[in-house]
């Protein structure tokens, strides 16, 4: 039985129900519940690495792994750890496809409430909030592979049809969470991305009212638009909506793209801790305007392979960390685990995992198929020609969310060549039994693991202090 308390917006922060100031210190665990390619080494998004994966193992394999997947992933061990790091939340993200059926639509399936329940009652086992993120929605609420979308296309914002579904399976979640404190709050949709930024506001209205006719109790943490660090949708909105975080994300560019130092001049810009800091304040202009609590649901930097890089690295989330205290921001670093680029715990080169696909990790970071970690360096021959016939022909060209460079990017490096790769990826199971498919999953359990000892020292400071 949870001994955590009840958690609501009061002001500018967050009180416990006995009054108490609380801010949320913790993580997100990005990889299970929704996977994410650059956290387990697949190309492309999550639905075709399944579709191609079902294709080559077969059903009990296919099952044997996943089922065993979720549960090495994390479990109580994982628990006990970010407890002893002193975190007190858990950001959970999820897939939409847990729950419901592309050809089942408004049908939902008891089995992923169970997953997630398995995961929340661990966590407030140990003390630690829940916040429950819908990661990836029908039809795709962003333009990239996070939202397991294969496309470049949101069409969230096109179809009623799927705002419907998403409506209905929050209807489900509060109803079978509304008497549950240790889940702190619900953070519908994940880094929307609306290119007209009209429907978003809409449907957060409908959302919140529907929501609230179930559980008026639980915070809403509602992300901004373009991928939840544009707040101008509410421009036109009176006042926030009651008991609800507007929640920003704040990847600072040195630790996400190539840089080599910092402080230090990352795409022909100064960075410094004054710099990160103006950015921060930024992004985060409409909560401080209308005295609402500040929550960073996404941050951190990724981690080069030179690690010669990791001092300045950590500097970076030395920085930021102690500006979210200094603004009483609450804050989900990115992420829990994974294969090496990001997580607090990485699964062990020499696992049976890694030994299998570790050669196409490889082919995958030459060729610059993962967005996040990713470089085009190996495929600038490619992009070159590209590149100079958009000058030529369409030099205005500039599509939302960010311009022609990471369109083209999408289109070229994380679409057209990840599909072929995951073929491939694919066929590296093929024959795979359903013994040796639960010992590979088995590759990501917390004891086989190793800890990015660094970090793990930069967050125990922070949070000790």
């Amino acid at each position: 039985m949870s001994t955590l308390e009840w958690i609501r917006v009061q002001g500018t922060d967050l009180v416990t129900e006995s009054g108490a100031t609380i801010r949320l210190t913790g993580v997100g665990l990005g990889g299970t519940l929704n996977m994410e390619n650059f956290i387990t080494g697949y190309p492309g998004a999550e639905h075709n690495l399944r579709r191609i994966l079902l294709d080559r193992m077969g059903r009990d394999a296919y099952d044997a792994f996943f089922d065993a997947f979720h549960l090495a992933f994390f479990d109580r061990a994982d628990a006990e750890h970010l407890a002893a790091l002193g975190m007190n939340s858990v950001r959970i993200p999820f897939n939409y496809r847990h729950f419901e059926d592309d050809n089942n639509p408004f049908v939902l399936k008891e089995s992923g409430f169970q997953m997630l329940d398995r995961i929340v009652s661990l966590l407030a086992e140990h003390g630690i909030y829940s916040i429950l993120d819908l990661h990836a929605v029908p039809g795709r609420q962003n333009q990239h592979w996070h939202s397991d979308n294969g496309t470049h296309v949101a069409e969230f914002w096109n179809h009623r049809h799927f705002q419907d579904r998403v409506v209905h399976l929050w209807e489900a979640i509060a109803e079978r969470y509304k008497d549950r404190p240790e889940v702190a709050g619900y953070n519908p949709i994940n880094e929307p991305a609306d290119p007209s930024g009209e429907v978003l506001p809409v449907f957060y209205d409908r959302l919140e009212a529907a929501i609230r006719a179930i559980d008026p109790r639980h915070v809403l943490f509602l992300d901004g638009n373009r991928y939840s660090t544009d707040f101008s949708f509410l421009d036109s909105r009176s006042e926030p909506l009651p008991n609800t975080v507007y929640t920003a994300h704040d990847y600072a560019l040195p630790g996400i793209t190539s840089a080599t130092e910092y402080p230090g001049v990352t795409r022909g810009e100064f960075f410094d801790r004054s710099v990160v800091e103006q950015t921060f304040l930024r992004r985060t202009e409409y909560m401080r305007r209308t005295g609402t609590p500040i929550w960073i649901g996404e941050f951190g930097p990724v981690y080069s392979r030179d690690r010669s890089q990791d001092p300045w690295r950590y500097q970076l989330l030395r920085d930021q960390l102690e500006i979210y205290r200094e603004h009483g921001a609450s804050w989900a670093l990115w992420t829990y685990k994974d294969i090496g680029l990001q997580g607090l715990v990485t699964v062990r080169p020499d696992s049976p995992y890694l030994e299998l696909i570790g050669e196409l990790v490889e082919r995958k970071h030459r060729l610059g198929v993962d967005s996040w970690g990713g470089s085009d360096v190996g495929v600038r021959d490619v992009l070159d020609p590209i590149d100079a016939l958009f000058d030529r022909e369409f030099p205005g060209y500039a599509p939302y969310p960010w311009g022609r460079q990471p369109h083209i990017a999408v289109l070229v490096r994380h679409i057209l060549l990840a599909e072929p790769l995951a073929e491939q990826f694919g066929d590296l199971f093929r024959g795979v039994d359903p013994e040796r498919a639960v010992e590979l999953a088995e590759s990501f359990r917390y004891e086989a693991c190793q800890e990015r000892a660094g970090l793990s020292e930069v967050l125990r400071s922070h949070l000790a202090e």
